[in-house]
């Protein structure tokens, strides 16, 4: 396994539509895998593969719902949401992309969502709470879409401007 480079914002890739994965086959579940291992050194409990330079409906997750719990670990290929509530839930997000960045973000509260599993297995899981919350926030990446792209003009600009302005910090230390 290996760690993986992330793409921060405002990279334009992040806005590219990923692209359906026609069957699960070892080398996407080395992918998979450098990509959950990833996920966990960054202390993140989410990642969608174009976070990481390719751009394939891919996403995996780690959330734990209640302090105290054990962390359920998914991998999932061309997810899709089937069903989600009319009840929303608004809660204070966060991407490895845009790093040291957080918002308040209204999704559905729960979800049903259909995907292939890392054995090619066609699987529903119903979420709610911070799972749905996770995996909706993935979904959006491979639609192009940032959780800062939920919030007002104003505020996504200020988050977009803050995360240049590391950038060029970051840059310059680096010379």
């Amino acid at each position: 396994m290996a760690l993986l480079p992330l793409v921060i914002a405002p990279d334009p890739f992040l806005k590219e539509v990923s692209t359906s994965v026609e069957s699960v086959t070892d080398e996407l579940r080395a992918l998979m895998d450098d990509m959950f291992e990833t996920m966990i050194a960054s202390d993140g409990i989410g990642l969608a593969a174009i976070q990481v330079g390719t751009p394939k409906r891919i996403l995996v997750t780690n959330v734990f719902e209640s302090e105290g719990e054990d962390p359920i670990p998914l991998r999932m290929v061309n997810p899709e949401i089937i069903w989600s509530s009319n009840d929303e839930a608004v809660t204070e997000e966060g991407c490895l992309s845009l790093p040291d960045q957080l918002a308040d973000v209204a999704r559905p509260a729960q979800v049903r969502v259909r995907y292939v599993d890392e054995n090619g297995e066609l699987r529903e899981l119903d979420a709610e709470r911070m799972t749905a919350t996770c995996v909706q926030h993935e979904m959006d990446h491979l639609e192009g879409i940032l959780f800062v792209d939920h919030l007002s003009r104003i505020k996504r600009e200020m988050i977009i401007r803050k995360l240049v302005k590391q950038q060029k910090v970051r840059a310059s230390a680096r010379v």
